[in-house]
């Protein structure tokens, strides 16, 4: 990825766009362009300023882009419906949208709506009648003071005031009651702004820092503090306290007044993050991701808007929130695939993260004990700059890994965890200490087919086997979500009683564990069995209260938590991530079980992790076996630079897709054919995607190939100007691509 530049940057914030009288408005539509509008005579517009306008017969909301292009007659303008009164978007927000635009290849509309997800956030918050106590107030004639009207006055007597709500149950009583005292005038209205966020509270001291860490955070302190744009590698193992360290970056941008942003793959998950950091600084953040209902998010946009908030946490969409005054960002778990996003505009969260850092001029805190190959090449090339942790924080201690030989320990017939496996399991269980299975699969089983005629349960709408789900007694498909009920018959030949299901999901290891140990307390933790925040949160406060022996499940459980009795981890199927040729399949699978792995043993008790495998002599088995993550990142980045791969070259992804196979095959052919050449450019396809029916739509694949020299996407941009692509037909283009299905 390549760091954006500070030239041709749009008007700046606050600038008066004068006696030009029309403005250009970009829309959050997918339109490459804005469009000009007249400014009516009264209304004063700036760069930046959100204002609603016309187009066509409806009214749109829009954001002033600079001074209107002149290609259309005055007369033909439409005016500016209005603008609205709210704090407009920066000039660094603005050069951020084009930024990504241009990178992705995206129109700049579609990017600007991600930045304006939330129109209604536009409009001023209604203000709070709220009362205090009229002073010299008498009751009018007639009036009885009851026990609850005495209530509400003394809860008045001291202190501000208060909404009818608050009063209502501080007293004891109902809401009528408050209204009655205001009607006899005894209480006196006033207007309160809605204040719904607390500040976290820099001043606070944090815990006691290792000599490692306090240099960290010395040093992430220090460049919050100067400024200036700057990317760290914040590169500590699992259990070396990463996140105490970089609260202190956070704690250094709001002892200056300024907001801090944290990136987390997937928030929902994060409820241990989210109380660590309200213990650390009296108050939480402010949350930031899809499970938010319309209301938080417009609360949420606003005050962010207008700098109320100072520190938010969030899914990948939180970078394009409308920060005024951003300090610091800190991206967690940097090396996660969950911020690359699939859909709409194609964007991986981190590196634009990155660029919306350099073009802020602020630094920018890349943490993970096992970064992504592009980080570590970075930080190794002197690009970034490197924070090391090398030890567990406390004195606690990395786990043993052990290999276990699927060709030599073998399981029983029909069951999936071999006999050294469960004999640590007994052992752990004697001990009073808990255990981790993990595997990647979620539901009972991958394939349900049937004994008679080899009939495979297919998705109709895509490319995949759909799975066994038999708690909820039905079949899925995990990617478009189609569900049907588990058949009782073939539905191919007919036959009853035939339907098999094969191969391991955590509910059938679950349904193992129950008949190997029928009394210990299991649970299965899986994002399909988790329904929402407040059941991850639960979830795992039982984990932490030692309210469960046995803990199965997929990658949710990977992803930072700390459980102090938590000592044994063992993987069904680690080499469930090596299959299929992709291009990071080994980096993925070796950071996905590290980080399980590092699960085990963070408490005062030694961890151990048992991970059974086909191929013990695979290099990633090999690599974990040794604790030597090094080695492997350098034989990965061998192969990498041998065969010109990221991040020591560049890929772009065209997918083509359609409902009509026939137009899709088409379109594909004749990219194929106008394809650029050259002895530094080469084009691979078209192929079929491994998901070549996805939602119900047919792909094709063409994977551009170049140097890191090349700036790939004016060569892209010139191909797909000589195809003619139907409206029926969708070529999306992914820069960077990481997902090769």
């Amino acid at each position: 990825m390549r760091e954006p530049s500070a030239s041709s940057a749009p008007p700046a914030q606050g600038d008066l766009l004068g006696p030009v009288r029309r403005v250009a408005v970009l829309l959050p539509l997918p339109l490459r362009e804005a469009y000009d509008y007249r400014v009516p005579d009264g209304m004063e517009l700036a760069a930046g300023d959100y204002v609603e306008v016309p187009l066509g017969p409806r009214r749109v909301v829009g954001v002033v882009w600079g001074p209107g292009g002149g290609g259309v007659e005055a007369g033909r303008l439409k005016p500016v419906v209005r603008r609205f009164d709210a704090p407009p978007m920066t000039e660094v927000a603005r050069r951020f949208v084009e930024w990504v635009a241009a990178y992705t290849m995206t129109p700049a509309g579609f990017v600007l709506r991600m930045a304006v997800s939330v129109p209604a956030a536009l409009e001023p918050p209604k203000p709070l009648l709220a009362y205090l106590r009229r002073e010299g107030a008498e009751p009018p004639a007639g009036f009885k003071m009851t026990d609850a009207r005495t209530r509400v006055l003394a809860q008045l007597q001291d202190g501000p005031p208060r909404t009818p709500a608050e009063l209502a149950e501080e007293a004891g009583c109902g809401v009528t009651v408050v209204r009655g005292l205001a009607e006899a005038g005894l209480l006196e209205p006033v207007m309160l702004q809605p204040v719904r966020f607390g500040r976290p509270d820099w001043t606070r001291p944090g815990p006691t820092l290792s000599a490692d860490q306090q240099a960290a955070a010395d040093d992430l302190r220090g460049r919050v503090r100067s400024g200036g744009y700057s990317t760290v590698l914040l590169d500590g193992v699992t259990g070396s306290g990463k996140t105490e360290v970089y609260y202190e970056a956070i704690s250094a941008a709001l002892a200056q007044g300024r907001q801090a942003l944290v990136l987390l793959p997937e928030i929902a998950l994060s409820a241990q993050w989210l109380d660590r950091f309200a213990r650390r600084f009296g108050a939480p953040p402010v949350e930031w991701h899809s499970e938010l209902t319309g209301a938080q998010r417009r609360d949420t946009w606003r005050a962010v808007a207008t700098g109320e908030v100072p520190v938010v946490v969030g899914a990948r969409s939180a970078l394009f929130l409308p920060y005024p005054d951003l300090g610091v960002i800190i991206v967690d778990e940097e090396h996660d695939s969950a911020y690359k996003q699939e859909d709409g505009a194609i964007y991986h969260a981190r590196d634009m993260a990155v660029a919306r850092a350099h073009l802020g001029g602020i630094p920018i805190v890349l943490v993970s004990a096992t970064p992504s190959l592009e980080t570590k090449v970075n930080a190794d090339s002197h690009r970034y700059a490197r924070i090391a942790l090398p030890a567990r924080h406390g004195g606690a201690v990395l786990p043993e890994v052990e290999l276990v030989d699927l060709r030599r320990d073998r399981p029983p017939a029909r069951h999936w965890l071999a006999p050294g496996l469960r004999k640590a399991l007994t052992d752990t269980l004697a001990e009073g200490e808990q255990a981790m299975l993990f595997l990647n699969r979620r539901g009972y089983a991958p394939l349900t087919l049937c004994r008679a005629c080899g009939h495979r349960m297919q998705c109709p709408n895509c490319t995949a086997w759909l799975v066994e789900h038999r708690l909820a007694r039905k079949l899925q498909c995990h990617h478009c979500g189609l569900q049907q009920p588990l058949p009782q018959q073939c539905p191919n030949c007919g036959e009853e009683g035939t339907m098999a299901a094969c191969g391991p999901g955590v509910e059938r290891i679950a349904e193992e564990v129950a008949e190997l140990f029928p009394e210990a307390r299991a649970a299965i933790m899986a994002s399909d069995t988790l329904s929402g925040p407040r059941a991850i949160q639960e979830m795992v406060r039982r984990i932490a209260d030692h309210e469960l022996d046995i803990i199965i499940g997929t990658q949710v459980m990977a992803k930072g938590h700390h459980f102090p009795m938590l000592t044994l981890v063992g993987v069904v199927d680690a080499d469930l991530g090596l299959n299929g040729g992709d291009l990071r399949a080994a980096e993925r699978t070796y950071q996905l079980l590290h980080q399980v792995a590092g699960r085990a043993g963070r408490g005062e008790r030694p961890g151990r992790v048992m991970l059974q495998t086909f191929m013990p002599e695979h290099p990633v088995m090999q690599a974990l076996a040794a604790g030597d993550r090094d080695g492997f990142y350098q034989l990965e980045a061998e192969m990498r630079l041998e065969a010109g791969m990221p991040p020591f070259g560049r890929l772009a992804a065209l997918i083509v897709s359609g409902e009509d196979p026939a137009q899709v095959e088409k379109v594909a052919m004749d990219l194929g054919r106008a394809a650029p050449r050259s002895d530094t450019v080469h084009v691979l396809g078209p192929a079929p995607a491994p998901l070549a029916l996805l939602r119900g739509r047919h792909r094709r694949r063409l994977l551009l190939k170049a140097p890191r020299s090349v700036q790939v996407q004016p060569v892209i941009a010139e191909w797909l100007s000589r195809v003619e692509i139907p409206p029926a037909v969708r070529v999306q283009i992914d820069v960077d691509p990481y997902s090769f299905l």
